[in-house]
């Protein structure tokens, strides 16, 4: 063989070599001929696809119980979300009083107590003088009034009562030896808590002259402790209360007037008034409610 011939020869042997290689580099790719993808992606491409599948979204927030405030049964709504507000006139014992640490309590307030519980909710007191829990209903500052309340034509024209849970006894309040009776309690002073029934009754029997009206049943009793006033109108438990923190009163033998205690709400809510019957009507049904009279007013 001459260098001529062996020449073409390496050359041959070159090519047929570089085909093997290209071969071999072809038989590392997928069969479309495409790379597979080894390694991280290029930067670029990351968080192309971001969203997440449902599985792995978290739960909105509403949807999580956890920590939320029981959603009270039925559909009525409440001033303030979660919370059963109040209104009454806590200078009324023993259904509504404060303590010595200024905390609430009484034959209403543990009443309200209860309601609020079974319907899922916090109860909020709102203390003021007896008329003006009386309009907190109307004016969307509470969702019920309680305050020794009883039922007459002129409140149901603006509000809507619950099923009775309570008797009230209207009495007369005199200093012991005093000449007072109900013959003629026309002819003196009378001294009432403003807005309640006892002051309606005697003004209307009596004509406003005889009648000075008072925030709260105590001032009234100091007024009649101090001589401004010949006698106190008044309902019988709190009387009996007034009675005993202040020596040389007394209470009439013969009652004064008999009523009703229910609970008030607006004119037309209702909804919170189905609901506050339902969870009463329990309450009395169950002896809880005449547990919780006896506790403050125990049977003689």
């Amino acid at each position: 063989m001459n260098m001529k011939t062996w020449k073409k020869l390496a050359a041959l042997l070159l090519a047929l070599s570089m085909a093997f290689a290209l071969a071999a580099c072809s038989n590392s790719q997928g069969g479309d001929g495409t790379a597979e993808p080894t390694g991280t992606p290029p930067v670029e491409t990351q968080g192309a696809e971001d969203t997440q599948s449902p599985e792995t979204e978290p739960a909105d927030a509403t949807d999580d119980p956890a920590g939320q405030t029981a959603e009270p049964a039925g559909d009525f709504t409440t001033v303030e979300q979660g919370k059963l507000t109040m209104s009454t006139n806590a200078a009324f014992p023993p259904y509504e009083m404060t303590t010595d640490s200024g905390d609430f309590e009484g034959i209403d307030v543990e009443i309200a107590t209860a309601i609020a519980k079974k319907l899922g909710l916090e109860l909020d007191i709102l203390d003021t003088d007896f008329d003006s829990a009386l309009l907190a209903v109307n004016q969307g500052k509470s969702d019920m009034v309680m305050a020794g309340v009883s039922i007459t034509d002129d409140r149901l024209l603006v509000m809507d009562f619950s099923e009775t849970y309570a008797t009230g006894i209207q009495v007369v309040i005199v200093k012991e030896g005093s000449d007072v009776t109900l013959d003629n309690l026309g002819e003196k002073m009378i001294g009432v808590q403003k807005g309640t029934t006892g002051w309606s009754y005697c003004t209307d029997d009596y004509g406003a002259e005889h009648v000075t009206a008072y925030d709260n049943g105590l001032t009234a009793v100091q007024a009649l402790v101090s001589g401004k006033v010949d006698c106190v109108v008044i309902d019988n438990a709190p009387a009996q209360e007034f009675v005993k923190a202040n020596d040389g009163l007394t209470i009439l033998d013969t009652e004064y007037a008999n009523e009703d205690y229910s609970i008030g709400v607006d004119k037309g809510n209702t909804a919170l008034l189905d609901a506050i019957n339902g969870a009463l009507k329990e309450l009395i049904d169950s002896g809880k409610v005449q547990e919780i009279i006896d506790k403050y007013i125990p049977a003689n």
